[in-house]
């Protein structure tokens, strides 16, 4: 089963869609597989986080904006302004897809764990996925 669905984000930041996974597995009704999940998109990125503290992700925002900073004058992709290139870096050191164990119906993941998009831009944008269930 492949399901697709747009989200749309306000700016940076981690924004959860476990949720929307989670009907999406259900919907598919697939006992044991595999849940892949992929972001159309090369200046945001997909990750497992911690969904209870949200400090846990403000922290991880904090860190990976102190690491990739804007206006380095090594860019040359500017084009879209700052976050331009900063964005694709941030991308190119996470992932644009994640693959979840699916056990009796449910995909596996541990008690504090949900599925994020991360958006690296500062406008707002509205972002495509993809999730593919397999048996």
């Amino acid at each position: 089963m492949i399901g697709e669905w747009t989200r749309e984000t306000n700016g940076q930041g981690l924004y959860e869609i476990t949720d929307e996974v989670v009907r999406q597995v259900e919907r598919a009704g697939v006992d044991q597989g595999l849940c892949t999940i992929f972001l159309c998109h090369t200046s945001a990125s997909l990750v497992i986080q911690e969904n209870a503290d949200p400090s846990a992700r403000r922290d991880l925002e904090n860190w990976m904006n102190r690491l990739v900073e804007e206006n380095d004058p090594l860019y040359t992709h500017t084009s879209e302004g700052p976050d331009d290139m900063p964005s694709h870096i941030k991308a190119a050191l996470t992932q644009t897809s994640i693959g979840i164990p699916i056990v009796d119906g449910k995909m596996v993941l541990g008690t504090w764990q949900g599925i994020f998009l991360w958006e690296h831009r500062r406008a707002p944008k509205r972002r495509r996925l993809v999730v593919h269930i397999a048996e």
